[in-house]
């Protein structure tokens, strides 16, 4: 009997002892998997703080390896002793930023809105256009994405000289919609499939419109999917170059563009291309700490494939 219980009590250790050793061992690889992924963002912001020798070198800790200074934001008119001064660049950078905020905003929610639209029509109602069906359109909207901005630089040139959009907020904002709408519609089209259409059925009954129950019914069901699209798409305007360095020059230039000029025939601006950066990071950041719940639910409900 003893020896039974001494048995029971060495099997309960090594289970626990596997237990905590697995444990261990997966938090340690979700640790190393974190500072794997931060060490990009840790290294860009002390980069803004620090001379060009310390960024040659490598330095990484500060106040050990370099002694930080204000190098990046004072480049942009915002370290402590030039906030409350007049400066040209800081004018100039808040209106890159505006730039980039208004177009990337505009755009991310006129792509939900269209999507949408769009989507709900696909998973919903059956097409025929010619010899294309319902998957053959979604197909057809995801096959956008295949051709290389490159291939569509001189058309959108010519055309938007043709329509004066150049170097305007509303061309970039009409062009990112069509650069990000083909995603929204396959995220949005699997998010209305997974709702059953006995919940539009049973609103139609009781009378209401086909519009009345998709905003009243399907909408609030499908919002985690297009938080969850929107904010995709956010991502993708926020960070887009090419087409922001093509079409525009002076009034709609965007941050990424700015970041760009950073490098000159004297080198290149280490502090002022991490500090404009950080100041593209950071309000991203923002937005997915405030809506994660939001794409949380939206991955949950297979809005994300």
């Amino acid at each position: 009997m003893s020896s039974q219980i001494f048995r029971d009590g060495e099997s309960d250790r090594a289970f626990r002892a596997s237990w905590l050793f697995s444990r261990a061992a997966i938090y340690g690889a979700l640790i190393l998997w974190a500072v794997i992924c931060l060490f990009p963002i840790y290294w860009t912001i002390t980069t803004s703080f620090k001379a060009a020798p310390d960024v040659m070198r490598g330095n990484l800790v500060p106040w050990v390896d370099f002694a930080p200074k204000w190098l990046g934001l004072r480049s942009l008119g915002l370290s402590p002793d030039t906030i409350f001064a007049e400066s040209t660049v800081r004018a100039e950078f808040l209106k890159r930023f505006w730039n980039s905020t208004i177009v990337a905003l505009s755009s991310s929610a006129l792509a939900v809105v269209l999507g949408s639209c769009a989507a709900y029509g696909l998973s919903r109602f059956s097409y025929r256009f010619g010899f294309m069906r319902n998957s053959d359109i979604s197909f057809f909207f995801l096959s956008q994405l295949i051709l290389p901005p490159v291939v569509l630089a001189l058309p959108f040139l010519v055309l938007y000289k043709e329509l004066a959009l150049l170097d305007t907020r509303i061309g970039l904002i009409l062009l990112y919609t069509l650069t990000v709408l083909p995603i929204v519609i396959w995220i949005m089209r699997d998010q209305f499939a997974s709702i059953p259409t006995e919940l539009e059925e049973a609103a139609l009954v009781d009378g209401l419109s086909i519009w009345g129950a998709f905003v009243s019914i399907i909408l609030p069901i499908a919002l985690p999917g297009m938080v969850a699209a929107f904010i995709l798409s956010l991502v993708l305007t926020w960070n887009e170059y090419f087409f922001a360095a093509l079409l525009t020059s002076t009034n709609a230039k965007t941050l990424p563009v700015m970041v760009a000029s950073q490098t000159g025939s004297q080198g290149i601006s280490w502090w002022s291309m991490a500090a404009l950066s950080t100041a593209a990071i950071l309000p991203l950041i923002l937005v997915g700490i405030l809506l994660e719940r939001f794409i949380i639910r939206g991955m949950a409900a297979g809005a994300v494939k």
